[in-house]
């Protein structure tokens, strides 16, 4: 038989219970293997029942003293029961100085009564008991999220001043620096909103016709890393000449703003629309003289383009690679059968071979073909090399080049830019 004697309102404050007779005092803490939370409980007495009751800052200091010993207890440990007992005198019935000098020497979580409205500097100082004068039951995680974001920074020298404090607070990243950025203006202070509003001015003209592009290789709503990082240096280098004062925690934080949202304008766009932003002119007119192209992976999948379709071939192709490419499939064609000549995209590989037919089989012998390759600078520069086979075949790829039908030749030079 179990009843409730004393809760109180905070949710997840310790209550005390009566069972079979016995006073407890139960919480929950932690969590088991099925990630359900744990209950533990262990003995009390009428007389720290009397304390719990009165001294919402002693119970406090208690459910702060014994969180360790539950956490220590792992997902299916036994709570150590004369452990917390232990505890129990100590905190509930002795001297506040006593009270101090214990929680200079045990394990305990400062999170937990920060939330509850400990005096931050108190705590720092060793004065617990003077801390908690202010106490409340009811919680406020995102008060203790801050302090843990303050000591993560100190414990690496970052020390924000008030403006650096509001830019974090305006992009949503001042409690988790991996936290993807938005603008919030109402989470920071009124009185320094205009300087905040200064910063990304600075950050918006810094990149002000810059973009961030789609990398297909890496799937459909991927982005182009080389252009995220032109983009972030370049703004970080404005920010930091426009305002020295900032820290590298506000510099990166407005930075990671602007190329998350150029990022975020890339994936909404067509791809169509996508590839003549980068610089990509559309091939309807020059590929005129093709009436189909064949799209094939590593895997054998194929997809056809037609001329007479609404949507241009580099366009199908991009979200071909972009629905197809993955780990174990990095090896994608274009081949044009009518003219005999097609490209070979080795993404693994940063190259891009051009085959030529020089004679087609006959039944009789096989046919010959003359396979060259090249080495491709990131995704943009297989943008470039697809759009120019779009629309002038494999003699539009000339001054692509140098092309190498050696392969030992280009291995050799493959092996050169890798050692760079």
């Amino acid at each position: 038989m179990r009843d409730i004697v004393f809760t109180r309102q905070g949710g997840w404050i310790p209550n005390v219970i009566r069972e079979d007779g016995e006073l407890k005092l139960t919480l929950g803490a932690g969590a088991d293997a099925n990630h359900d939370p744990r209950t533990f409980t262990f003995s009390i007495s009428e007389a720290h029942l009397a304390v719990i009751r009165e001294d919402l800052a002693r119970h406090l200091l208690l459910w702060s003293a014994v969180l360790p010993l539950c956490d220590a207890a792992g997902t299916r440990g036994r709570l150590d029961e004369d452990a917390a007992v232990a505890l129990l005198d100590p905190i509930l019935l002795a001297a506040p100085s006593d009270v101090d000098a214990l929680f200079r020497r045990i394990p305990w979580d400062r999170s937990r009564l920060i939330a509850h409205g400990a005096d931050i500097g108190l705590l720092e100082r060793g004065q617990v008991c003077a801390a908690m004068r202010g106490a409340t039951e009811t919680s406020n995680g995102k008060r203790a999220q801050e302090y843990r974001a303050d000591r993560r920074r100190a414990e690496r020298g970052a020390v924000l001043g008030p403006l650096d404090a509001a830019v974090l607070r305006y992009t949503g990243q001042y409690l988790h620096g991996a936290t993807v950025p938005r603008r919030k203006p109402d989470a920071v202070d009124p009185a320094l909103l205009p300087e905040v509003t200064r910063v990304i001015a600075t950050a918006e003209q810094a990149c002000a016709g810059m973009r961030i592009g789609r990398d297909p290789r890496r799937g459909k709503r991927a982005t182009d890393k080389r252009d995220w990082d032109r983009m972030e240096t370049t703004v970080q280098a404005a920010v930091r000449r426009a305002h020295p004062e900032l820290v590298d925690d506000a510099v990166r934080t407005v930075s990671f703003l602007m190329c998350s949202e150029a990022a975020d304008r890339s994936r909404n766009t067509p791809m169509d629309d996508d590839a003549e932003a980068a610089g990509h002119s559309p091939d309807l007119g020059g590929s005129a003289r093709k009436t189909v192209l064949s799209f094939t992976d590593d895997k054998g999948v194929e997809k056809k383009w037609r001329r007479d379709g609404p949507r241009t071939a580099t366009a199908e192709f991009w979200e071909f690679v972009g629905d197809r490419s993955a780990g174990d499939n990095e090896v994608f064609t274009i081949e044009d059968e009518e003219m005999g000549e097609g490209i070979q995209l080795h993404f693994y590989a940063d190259s891009l071979a051009r085959i030529t037919t020089l004679r087609k089989g006959d039944g009789r012998s096989e046919p010959e073909y003359r396979v060259e390759h090249s080495l491709v600078d990131g995704i943009g520069g297989y943008r470039n090399l697809v759009s120019a086979f779009v629309r002038g075949g494999c003699a539009a790829l000339e001054h692509h080049g140098p092309w190498m039908s050696d392969v030992a030749e280009f291995e050799r030079a493959r092996r050169r830019r890798g050692a760079r």
